[in-house]
């Protein structure tokens, strides 16, 4: 018989953040508790409100699967003594599988004996599995956990209710004071408790006390109710899906209204309005046909329409609380100039241990100079970007990105323009701080990218110079964002960006410019490409690209992010190629010898006049066709190398490369090594797995 079972966590109000994941976690945990206990069923459907999270598993079968398995044991010969008797091995070993010497029989492996056991385990009923669920709800983890009453026991939110059902029968089992039941709790305005008879009941008990427990239902409802005011309105509203996905964790009855506030703050940049509605009420706001940002908006009540006048004036004075708030900073604002901003920036701390914002900037405008000579960025770009990192964090002191945080750069180029400055300027200071997440917009101006790397470039290098590396999970200054920044400006630019060598030429430019901190950078180059190709790596394996591929190119000697994203997908376009295995064999080998090479001979030329063979000068005219194609770019060098791989192989054949006599030996190993610098800036193809 299949069974319906019910497990309703009662929960005081959860961040909304937290409800989705949470939800999820608990599904999974529970599909691989019941596989754990094999233990079959049908489905498992997710309910979730800030109040509960649900599960009701359909399809249960009655008990656990039984086991029985034939186990194999000692050998007969460690198992019986000379007598027959069962040896302690023996004993130890049956009474491990809660067996008796007696159950003992004897199977012949390859023309030995070994002890058998059968074994036959009864599957456990459903309910006493099910009672096991306490530990799957006690395991779970939330990014933020409380304690309540004397309990040392921690959770998301206090438990307040629990419902286990097994059809019509209560599962029994405690979580701290709190016993299962059958009782759960409606709307805590518009419903009432009630007992639920049967698992299956689940749904429309809760529906019947106001409460939409599917979130799927009431995400689809709530979008049905915006579709509906905006149409009646003619109205176009963006309805965000994180947003929608916010306000359906927030409430269990939606029901949504229309709200508007005076035209007169339309004045007011749109990011700000809508940063207001968005962000800080949590409302959609609205367009008319023509795109233009309209004084109405639309947000969701966790109740029915009763007295519904009352709500939507007390959202409406809140938020014209608050867009007064930002008619005031922004007037007062331009009162100031930039200038006035930037002096400011003097006396506010980047960070204590580095320097003022004020010193950050002036090493920002020394990498812009940097990087505008290396991408050889014309005249008005490499103006505007040099314009830009002069002042780019001004707004951090303006009075609205004081009371909007989430405004910074976006009221700078507001700000910027109202002052007339170059809109490339103005621009370039908005996008400096993109992206803002691992997948977020990137500049679209050259002079924004220029800005955003110089930026993080800073970032990076100031602070682990400053002790402050991230490790683990810890990382307050997102500097892994940074770099990832780094690595996705570069790639959609498609610039050369050789992170070591550009490092060095930061930070004497800065010495030039007398703006460095009192921080040795330089010692920090290394850790900061390793640094960076930890990103590239990272976002090789989410593109599905080959484990080894990733590796080989990583561990490379070129520090070019570019070229580390070229030299993966070269080796991955030739990986199925019928010479693949014999290439990168010949250069491996090429690779280890030359690590032999002592290191003065790293600046050595190759004398003919040592050579033996005829296959070394062969290969000493194929490396200097092989220097001839890198400079080409990295498919002329991967092909270069392909081609000389009969060269290679024929050297190897005639050539004892670690001869007796000093000079020859150092000649051959010399030849090798400049051939291995080429190969090694496609990556360390030793790490490649050829078959």
């Amino acid at each position: 018989m299949a069974h319906t079972f019910l497990l309703e966590i009662g929960l005081e109000e959860m961040p909304a953040h937290v409800v989705t994941p949470a939800i999820k976690q608990l599904v999974k945990r529970t599909a691989d508790y019941l596989k754990e206990q094999r233990v079959d069923y049908t489905d498992i459907q997710p309910f979730s409100t800030p109040r509960r999270l649900a599960i009701q598993i359909s399809g249960l079968a009655d008990k656990q699967e039984d086991i029985s398995e034939s186990v194999k044991g000692p050998a007969k010969k460690i198992a019986q003594d000379a007598d027959g008797n069962w040896t302690k091995a023996a004993i130890g070993f049956t009474r491990g599988q809660g067996l008796t010497p007696d159950d003992i029989t004897f199977k012949e492996i390859k023309g030995t004996e070994y002890v058998y056991v059968d074994k036959f385990i009864a599957g456990e009923p459903v309910a006493a599995v099910l009672a096991g669920l306490k530990d799957v709800i006690t395991a779970m983890t939330f990014p933020t956990m409380m304690k309540w009453s004397t309990h040392h026991f921690e959770y998301v939110r206090p438990i307040r209710w629990i419902v286990a059902l097994l059809d019509a029968d209560v599962i029994p089992f405690s979580i701290l004071d709190v016993t299962t039941g059958r009782n759960t709790r409606g709307h805590r305005f518009l419903g009432t408790d009630v007992d639920v008879a049967t698992a299956a009941d689940y749904e429309a008990d809760l529906t019947a006390q106001f409460v939409i427990a599917d979130a799927d239902k009431r995400k689809a409802l709530i979008k049905q109710q915006i579709e509906k005011i905006a149409a009646d309105h003619s109205w176009t509203v963006n309805i965000d899906a994180g947003l929608l996905e916010e306000v359906n964790n927030l409430v269990e009855w939606p029901t949504a209204f229309e709200g508007s506030f005076d035209e007169k703050y339309l004045t007011i940049p749109e990011e700000v309005l809508i940063t207001s509605m968005r962000d800080h009420q949590r409302f959609f706001y609205a367009r008319d046909a023509s795109g233009k940002l309209l004084p109405n908006f639309i947000s969701v009540r966790n109740g029915n329409d009763h007295d519904l006048q009352n709500v939507v004036a007390g959202n409406e004075k809140v938020l014209t609380a608050r867009l007064e708030d930002a008619m005031f900073f922004y007037t007062e604002d331009q009162k100031k100039t930039i200038a006035d901003y930037v002096e400011r920036l003097k006396s506010v701390s980047f960070h204590d241990k580095i320097s003022t914002m004020a010193e950050k900037m002036d090493r920002v405008k020394a990498i812009v100079s940097v990087l505008a000579k290396h991408f050889d960025l014309n005249d008005a770009q490499a103006k505007a970007a040099l314009r830009a990192s002069e002042i780019y964090k001004f707004d951090l002191v303006t009075g609205m990105v004081g009371e909007f945080a989430e405004l910074q750069g976006v009221m700078g180029e507001k700000y910027a323009l109202l002052q007339g400055e170059d809109p490339a300027v103005a621009q370039a200071v908005r996008e400096h701080y993109e992206p803002i997440s691992a997948d977020g917009a990137l500049p679209e101006s050259v002079p924004g990218a220029v800005l955003a790397l110089a930026d993080k470039f800073d970032s990076i290098l100031t602070f682990f110079a400053a002790g402050m590396i991230p490790s683990g999970s810890n990382d307050p200054y997102a500097l892994r964002r940074q770099a990832t920044g780094i690595v996705r400006i570069a790639r959609d630019q498609k610039w050369s960006l050789p992170v070591a060598e550009l490092a060095s030429d930061f930070i004497t430019a800065e010495d030039t410019a007398n703006v460095a901190p009192k921080l040795d950078q330089a010692s920090q180059i290394d850790a900061m490409v390793t640094f960076i190709k930890d990103r590239i790596r990272k976002i090789l394996r989410s593109a599905k690209q080959r484990h080894d591929i990733i590796d080989a190119v990583t561990a490379g000697s070129s520090s070019d992010v570019l070229q580390i994203f070229t030299a993966a997908d070269i080796l991955a376009s030739h990986a199925a190629d019928d010479n693949f295995k014999a290439v990168i064999e010949s250069l491996t080998r090429v690779i280890r010898l030359a690590q032999k090479a002592p290191a003065e001979l790293a600046d050595a030329t190759v004398d003919a006049k040592l050579f033996e063979n005829d296959s070394e000068g062969a290969l000493d005219q194929g490396v200097a066709e092989v220097a001839a194609a890198a400079g080409k770019g990295l498919d002329a060098l991967y092909a270069s190398l392909a081609g000389i791989q009969p060269t290679i192989a024929a050297y190897f054949e005639a050539t004892m490369v670690m001869d007796k006599n000093d000079a020859v030996r150092n000649n051959r190993l010399t030849e090798l090594s400049h051939l291995a610098t080429l190969a090694l800036t496609l990556g360390d193809l030793d790490q490649l797995v050829v078959k």
